[in-house]
């Protein structure tokens, strides 16, 4: 078991060679056996995926954007399978800051906002709160940020 609690702060990376996939609308948008977990105090990892493993062309750049005080700003993305639209589902770290530079480009998606994410073989459970994109696995101890009563940590 990881406690997300023995996480540090600020952030740290850690790359996963496991099979991570995401699917919407009946396609694949995204396999990867080269994923970066972003591991951060209270949070379940996100994990970030190398841009060759995207369908990229599924995914387009919205207008909006949010900033992270560790890695910079991110743009985000709406996946559209033939009409079949998930909005905002994806973000990108198209220049982050120099300490994760190594995802810079890659991919995060919501488990809330697609149809199935999966690490391994294990489809994750998406991290309570509609703003965080944490991908909670049988492997994980919380409590994890999100939540109910979490709102002030």
């Amino acid at each position: 078991m990881e406690a997300v609690w023995n996480y540090p702060r600020p952030p740290a990376l850690a790359p996963d060679r496991r099979r991570v996939r995401v699917e919407f609308a009946g396609a694949t948008i995204a396999d990867s056996t080269s994923a970066i977990r972003v591991l951060e105090t209270s949070h379940p990892p996100t994990y970030y995926l190398p841009p060759r493993d995207v369908r990229t062309e599924l995914l387009t750049p919205v207008e909006g954007r949010s900033f992270c005080e560790w890695k910079g700003q991110a743009g985000y993305l709406t996946i559209n399978v033939a009409g079949v639209v998930a909005a905002n589902a994806a973000w990108s770290y198209p220049k982050p800051t120099k300490a994760f530079a190594a995802i810079a480009g890659y991919y995060a998606f919501y488990a809330s906002r697609v149809h199935a994410c999966y690490v391994g073989d294990e489809r994750v459970v998406p991290q309570p709160g509609g703003f965080y994109g944490g991908w909670i696995t049988s492997d994980l101890k919380g409590p994890f940020k999100g939540e109910k009563g979490t709102e002030g940590w």
